[in-house]
């Protein structure tokens, strides 16, 4: 009997999905499961620590993240999974030498950033922050002890995202999207079992707990599907060269994204520590429903793009990413109203009443309405992008980018120390930023790829915007019925009934109008949900995973 349900489990976390959605579904659950340790890793942070104390754990992130975005993301994103992808549909043995060739190398450059920082963690924090004299000697000094302890974190991380790819690379995708879940439980039991004695520094090092649970996670099912590291450095191999050759763009484009994200925290650090908590959990509130729709969708989608576009199956690879784009907008834009909407409650449900003031709680509501303006064009950001790395087409997304992130840097200055617009304006450019980028990204992606059909692509969005509004009228109504007649929101309990009640109530007009207008991502699904409910039949019906 346990043998038996061992082997179950294996075929489970090893089983291949077969289309996006598929796959999407798969991550989107264990994105959810992860979004909701993620919620109460914030909630834990706020109560357990003062604002000043935060502000400089945020600080102390920055650095150790930029490496790992630039070095191993750049890397991974863009280059890896299309190339590996293609050799290892001939001779996984040497899709693996080329995987180990590119890793060594870039863990190599990896650690010796790393030990820079280390180092002189002090200079770079002080250069990342805009006005030290809103932060005190101690709060610069705690910034960068952080920061050495979790660039040691991101170490690990680095060699676990080489195994998430090459297990996404073969369509496997349950085990890398648990593995965020870990890494968040990691950090809630150092919180928890460790803030007595160390503090902050308790977070730290449950980042660096949650990094080995993250690699440790995939490691058994990378080695079973075939990964076998070897210690060599193969420039001289052609894959290894053509990763290489895709990789300075995508980190050239990546080092303009982190670029804006270190200019909205740049801006914000010469608001106040305050500003700082208040921009980092309203990013960290709009972002639950892009990783748990849009990053999956988008995950998904690449090896499927890479493959069409390697056949030369142009009008499968339009099909695929209308289809992946319209799924995207389907979910994002109800969900951008839900937050719009529903901001105050969910903001409270979300990190605490008690351990935050009705000002900051206020501040922070406007920040996530502002923000979730753009939701859509965040989401769908992660198909369109993508779709280029898919064509083996990395510039244009970076200049597309450096557009939208100087225009950000320019706004964000006006905004801070022209308009005195705070927080709120910080969020208004980036919103702006986004929405820009979107905009121009997909005619140029349509020119690239032959054009797209006008009805093909305008009339699906067109139906969801009129049934996303019909919904903010469905939403609006009864949460201020239910708050000033039925309940006292003072209460926990009466807050999360307040915020189900309304969304059960939105979220059934959505649906209803999505049938009246006949939008074709209603069918597909409700398709997919029938399916996850008929989910022991499939696992039976999945054939077990081939031993190499």
């Amino acid at each position: 009997m346990v043998h038996k349900l061992f082997e179950t489990s294996q075929r489970i976390f090893a089983r291949e999905q077969k289309n996006i959605l598929s796959a999407a579904s798969v991550i989107t659950i264990a994105s959810f499961i992860s979004a909701v340790f993620g919620l109460l890793k914030t909630r834990l942070l706020l109560s357990h620590f003062a604002s000043e104390d935060l502000a400089a754990y945020i600080i102390a992130m920055r650095l150790p993240d930029l490496i790992f975005q630039l070095l191993v993301v750049g890397a991974l994103s863009a280059a890896f999974i299309p190339v590996f992808n293609k050799y290892f549909q001939k001779d996984s043995r040497e899709a693996y030498h080329i995987s180990s060739s590119v890793m060594n190398v870039v863990l190599i450059i990896f650690v010796a950033l790393s030990t820079i920082i280390f180092l002189r963690a002090e200079w770079f924090n002080d250069l990342i922050t805009a006005d030290t004299k809103k932060f005190t000697l101690a709060q610069i000094e705690l910034a960068a002890d952080l920061t050495r302890v979790m660039i040691f974190a991101q170490l690990l991380f680095a060699i676990s995202s080489f195994l998430t790819s090459t297990i996404q690379a073969q369509k496997r995708f349950l085990i890398p999207a648990l593995s965020p879940v870990a890494y968040n439980v990691g950090i809630i039991l150092g919180i928890n079992f460790l803030s007595p004695l160390m503090g902050i520094y308790s977070a730290a090092v449950g980042v660096a707990i949650g990094a080995l649970l993250h690699l440790l996670l995939q490691v058994p099912l990378a080695f079973r599907l075939g990964f076998r590291y070897e210690p060599v450095i193969d420039l001289k191999h052609p894959g290894v060269k053509e990763m290489f050759h895709l990789m300075p763009p995508r980190i050239l484009t990546l080092s303009v994204t982190q670029l804006e994200i270190f200019s909205s925290g740049y801006f914000a650090t010469a608001l106040g520590a305050t500003s700082v908590v208040v921009l980092q959990i309203a990013l960290q509130l709009i972002a639950a429903p892009i990783r748990m729709f849009s990053v999956p969708i988008g995950q998904a989608s690449l090896p499927f793009l890479a493959k069409e576009n390697t056949a030369g199956a142009l009008e499968e690879f339009k099909t695929t990413f209308l289809n992946s784009l319209n799924q995207i907008l389907y979910l994002a834009f109800p969900a951008a109203i839900l937050l719009l909407i529903l901001r105050i409650p969910l903001v409270r449900l979300a990190y605490g009443s008690k351990e935050f003031p009705w000002a900051t709680t206020l501040l922070t509501g406007k920040t996530v309405a502002i923000l979730s303006l753009s939701l859509f064009a965040q989401g769908a950001l992660h198909i369109v992008n993508r779709a280029f790395y898919a064509l083996h087409n990395t510039k244009l997304p970076f200049l597309v980018s450096i557009i939208g992130v100087f225009f950000n840097i320019l706004l964000s200055y006006f905004i801070v120390y022209v308009w005195h617009g705070g927080v709120t304006g910080l969020a208004i450019s980036i919103s702006i930023s986004s929405i820009l980028q979107f905009l121009l990204l997909m005619p140029i992606l349509s020119q690239h790829i032959g054009g797209f059909s006008p009805q093909h692509l305008l009339i699906p969005p067109l139906k969801m915007i009129v049934a996303t509004t019909i919904t903010g009228i469905f939403l609006w109504i009864p949460m201020r019925l239910l708050d000033q007649f039925i309940f006292d929101t003072t209460r926990t309990a009466n807050l999360l009934l307040l915020t189900g009640i309304t969304s059960i109530i939105g979220m059934g007009v959505y649906v209803g109008l999505s049938y009246l207008l006949k939008i074709e991502e209603l069918t597909t699904f409700l398709s997919l949900i029938k399916r996850i409910g008929n989910w022991r039949k499939v696992l039976i019906e999945t054939e077990p995973v081939i031993e190499p």
